[in-house]
């Protein structure tokens, strides 16, 4: 099959790079035809990086119009998002955007329906998804292995407090820290529990600069609790980062979420997983599994983007999961409907 004609939108979100590399390592699926970005400022910062050799930068009006374009790579600066995402959509393209998705939930739910109502795809960019220690965690909850699910713990941290231009750009978005950070943690909360009952939530600030970067989130269930943590106060944040999960029969908790430092791309990724009597292979007690490396970010979710325009697989987000994981990430940020 020839590959998929796709555009990059916008070069201002930090994965921006990253994705444009993992499609450029993709000829067999994706046609790079260009990218744009109308911000004068991100241009200037960012078209001259390696990733974009070769790669045409024409305004969006002519990359839109570009012969055979099937789909988009939305990655504008976080308010853009969602606007550059509707407009697209409006144009019949299949959509990889990254996240969040905007603060405006009506615009979001409109976004779902343009691209249900044209059987277009939506997928949004949490990286999380494809992660293999995360993955072997919600199987195990899926088979059972863990009993009656009572407690989730899911923290994503980082240190910020010596980078005030960062700061103030997280600011500006009402929820701060955990708007831009939660989001990866509830999409795992709610593919192991489901929708909760209430959700409750404590945004706090460490300093006084105007940046929530202290935040706890509670998902309530009828007999389980999930706990949402985001900071960006934590020194070696990244090392603490985790999701734990615990059950009547057993419990699963990977710690760090990602390899930290040097080793990300090749250290193994290692579940301790706790069973009170023996499944499948694994005896009962504690042990460690190896779930393999964790490699390239983005190529395992952009062979599956290219796998569902192909009509090879089913989207394993449908529209309504990535509706209520934004809805329920606006309303723990304090945006009103």
């Amino acid at each position: 099959m020839r590959p998929i004609r796709i555009a990059q939108i916008g070069i201002g979100h930090n994965h921006g790079e990253a994705k444009m590399a993992a499609l450029r390592k993709l000829p067999e699926l994706f046609e790079v035809v260009g990218v744009c970005e109308p911000d004068p400022v991100w241009y200037g910062k960012r078209h001259a990086i390696k990733c974009y050799e070769g790669i045409p930068f024409l305004p969006k009006e002519e990359l839109l119009a570009v012969p055979g374009l099937e789909a988009v790579a939305i990655e504008t600066d976080g308010p853009e998002l969602l606007p550059s995402a509707l407009e697209c959509a409006s144009r019949g393209l299949h959509i990889h955007m990254d996240k969040p998705g905007g603060q405006d939930l009506a615009g979001f739910r409109r976004l779902v329906e343009i691209c249900r109502a044209g059987n277009r795809a939506l997928q949004l960019a949490y990286v999380y998804r494809n992660n293999p220690g995360l993955r072997f965690c919600l199987e195990m909850i899926r088979k059972g292995a863990l009993g009656d699910i009572f407690e989730i713990h899911a923290v994503m941290s980082r240190y910020d407090g010596d980078k005030p231009d960062y700061r103030r750009w997280l600011a500006q978005f009402k929820g701060g820290a955990m708007y831009i950070f939660a989001g990866y943690l509830i999409d795992l909360v709610l593919q192991a529990l489901g929708e909760p009952q209430k959700v409750h939530s404590f945004l706090k600030e460490t300093r006084n600069d105007g940046l929530v970067d202290n935040g706890l989130a509670v998902l309530e269930y009828p007999v389980a609790t999930a706990t949402v943590r985001v900071s960006v106060a934590e020194v070696d944040g990244f090392k603490t980062r985790r999701f734990a999960v615990r059950g009547t029969e057993g419990s699963v908790e990977l710690c760090p979420i990602e390899p930290p430092g040097p080793e990300y791309y090749t250290a193994p990724l290692r579940v301790r997983l706790t069973l009170r009597k023996p499944f499948g292979i694994y005896p009962a007690g504690t042990q460690e599994v190896d779930c393999g490396v964790l490699g390239d970010r983005y190529t395992g979710q952009l062979t599956e983007f290219a796998r569902i325009l192909r009509g090879e697989m089913e989207n394993p987000f449908d529209y309504e999961h990535e509706y209520l994981l934004q809805k329920i990430l606006l309303e723990i940020c304090g945006v009103k409907e």
